[in-house]
């Protein structure tokens, strides 16, 4: 039973983890975009406005559209690491299970020879293995879980600011829209995912 209990934890870790990255990744390809074309770009405002506004909206594509697939619940005060990490993998687990249609013959035989060789290489492991990896990959799930909350945060701070920008003319909303992914650029949240090294 415990080993059985391992091996799905396992499972529920490998797969948020890869949600947790696609989303990481997405992010920081989409800001990393508006960088590019503001430092490099030799238009002139009124040409350059429309790139802005065209990246702007990939981000609340982003926010209404992939976010609200995965709903990551507030760590509770009393609650564990393990438990608040538990808790958030079996919501991602069940999130992307609802979302993946239905499973091409492929796809189903390339799942399961990665679950034999999980379960191959567990086998293999002695019980104190099993737990030290256990805690290893909660604690780095749990960091990126807080780097997901304080990215989502900000991109939904960057959705309303930019509904709000709307009401202004072209010239003072182009100066607001850089002014917004210049913050977001500088937001802690932000920089300790944009200093990182992709694997």
């Amino acid at each position: 039973m415990f080993f059985t209990k391992k091996k799905k934890h396992y499972s529920e870790m490998k797969t948020s983890t890869n949600l947790v990255g696609k989303f990481t990744q997405s992010v920081r390809r989409i800001v990393q975009d508006v960088k590019d074309e503001g430092t490099s770009s030799k238009y002139i405002i009124s040409n350059n406005t429309p790139i802005s506004l065209i990246s702007h909206n990939d981000v609340i594509r982003l926010e209404t559209q992939y976010w609200s697939l995965v709903e990551i619940p507030r760590q509770e005060k009393a609650e564990t690491v393990p438990a608040f990490v538990l808790r958030a993998c079996a919501i991602m687990e069940k999130t992307q299970k609802s979302g993946e249609g239905v499973k091409t013959s492929s796809k189903l035989a390339e799942e399961a020879a990665d679950r034999r060789e999980r379960i191959e290489r567990l086998n293999d492991m002695t019980t104190s293995q099993i737990e030290a990896e256990n805690t290893q990959m909660t604690n780095d799930l749990y960091r990126l879980l807080k780097k997901y909350t304080g990215l989502r945060n900000l991109i939904r701070e960057l959705k309303s600011e930019y509904g709000s920008s709307k009401m202004y003319p072209m010239f003072p909303r182009y100066t607001m829209l850089k002014d917004m992914i210049k913050d977001i650029m500088h937001d802690p949240d932000y920089m300790e995912v944009c200093h990182e090294v992709d694997p």
